[in-house]
C-alpha cells in the first residue's frame, strides 16, 4: 500500500454519510458473523460518542470503534479481512489517547473472553467475574489513565498533535513549520486560502527558505494554474526564491486521484489529511515511523510528476 495500510479519522453520528459507513460494517462483524442480535448494533448512546472509523489506502472503512459519555470503550470491530494489521490496536490506542486528554481517571469496557488477552496487553486489567451478554461471555476490564512519570513517557512521546477541526489542523501546520529546520515536503490538491496563506506561515516558509545552504521545499500541486490565478500569497514567495522552492504537478492518473494532503518536515513531524479539504486527519512532532510512509509516497509522486510550466507567468 502506498500510504500506509490504514488510517483513522474521526466520525460524526450527525453525518448521515458517517452513520452509512458505521453501521453496515458492525452488521457484519456483530450480526452476520458473531451472530448477535441486530438490536446489537446501534444504541442510545452512539449520538453522543466520540466515533472512529480506520480507513484502508483506498478509503474502504475496514474498522470502527467508540468512546462514550461514561467512560467506556465499545463498538470495536474490525472487518474479517483485515485483522491482523494492528487496526484495532491503534483504534484501541487512539480512544484510550483521547480520553487521557480528557482528564479521565479511567476508561472501561466489557471485553468477549477471547479478546481478553489483547486488552491485557494494552494495559486493561480483569474486573469480577465473568457474565453473559448477548449470548456471549463477557469480562469486564479497566485501564487506569494516571500520568505516567517522564522516564517511562519520553520514549513514546511523539508529540500527537490534535488535528479534528480547522483551528486545530491550522494549529497543527504552523507548529510543524515552526519546528522545521531546513526542509518541508507539501503535498496539496489545491493551494487556495485555506493552507499555506497566513502572514505567520508565510513567515516561517520564508525562514525555512533562507536558512542555509541544505534548504529545500517542495509543493506537489495538482492544480498550480488556479493558485496563479487566485494570486495565492505563497507564489510571491516561490518567485523570490525558486532555486530553494520547487513546484511540481502530478500526471499520472492514479496521483491526480490522491485527495489527501500532507506536509512534512526534517524533525520527523507530519500532518496528514485524507481528504484535503476536510480538516480531520492525524498529525505528530517527532514521528519519523508515521512519517516515513508518507515521505515514501511523496518521493514516489515527484519523481513521476513534471515542473509546473504553469507559473512561468511569474518568471519563474
Amino acid at each position: 500500500m502506498k500510504l500506509e495500510a490504514f488510517h483513522i479519522v474521526s466520525a460524526d453520528w450527525a453525518r448521515a454519510s458517517d452513520r452509512e459507513t458505521i453501521r453496515p460494517l458492525r452488521r457484519a462483524v456483530f450480526v452476520e458473523e458473531l451472530g448477535l442480535p441486530a438490536e446489537c448494533e446501534t444504541d442510545a448512546l452512539d449520538a453522543g460518542a466520540l466515533q472512529l472509523i480506520a480507513r484502508d489506502d483506498a478509503d474502504r472503512a475496514i474498522g470502527v470503534a467508540r468512546l462514550t459519555a461514561d467512560h467506556r470503550i465499545s463498538r470495536v470491530a474490525v472487518l474479517s479481512g483485515a485483522r491482523g494489521q494492528g487496526v484495532g490496536t491503534a483504534l484501541l490506542r487512539q480512544l484510550v489517547d483521547r480520553a487521557r486528554s480528557f482528564g479521565w481517571p479511567e476508561v472501561q469496557l466489557d471485553a468477549q473472553v477471547d479478546a481478553v488477552a489483547f486488552y491485557t496487553r494494552e494495559g486493561f486489567a480483569a474486573e469480577g467475574e465473568l457474565f453473559e451478554q448477548t449470548g456471549l461471555l463477557h469480562q469486564t476490564m479497566r485501564k487506569a489513565l494516571v500520568a505516567e512519570p517522564p522516564a517511562a513517557r519520553a520514549p513514546r512521546d511523539l508529540g500527537v498533535l490534535p488535528a479534528e477541526d480547522r483551528q486545530a489542523v491550522e494549529s497543527a501546520r504552523l507548529q510543524l513549520l515552526v519546528d522545521a529546520r531546513h526542509v518541508l515536503a507539501i503535498h496539496l490538491p489545491v493551494l487556495d486560502s485555506e493552507h499555506f496563506a497566513s502572514a505567520a506561515e508565510l513567515e516561517q516558509i520564508r525562514r525555512i527558505a533562507t536558512s542555509g545552504r541544505g534548504a529545500r521545499i517542495r509543493l506537489l500541486l495538482h492544480d498550480p494554474a488556479a493558485a496563479l490565478r487566485d494570486g495565492h500569497r505563497l507564489l510571491a514567495l516561490v518567485q523570490r526564491l525558486s532555486s530553494v522552492i520547487q513546484v511540481r504537478r502530478p500526471v499520472d492518473e492514479i496521483d491526480l486521484a490522491n485527495r489527501a494532503g500532507w506536509l512534512l518536515n526534517d524533525a520527523g513531524g507530519y500532518l496528514f489529511l485524507p481528504e484535503y479539504d476536510r480538516p480531520q486527519g492525524r498529525a505528530a512532532r517527532h514521528d519519523r515511523a508515521g512519517q516515513a510512509p508518507l515521505a515514501q509516497q511523496f518521493d514516489e509522486v515527484w519523481e513521476r510528476s513534471v515542473p509546473a510550466t504553469e507559473l512561468q507567468a511569474l518568471g519563474l
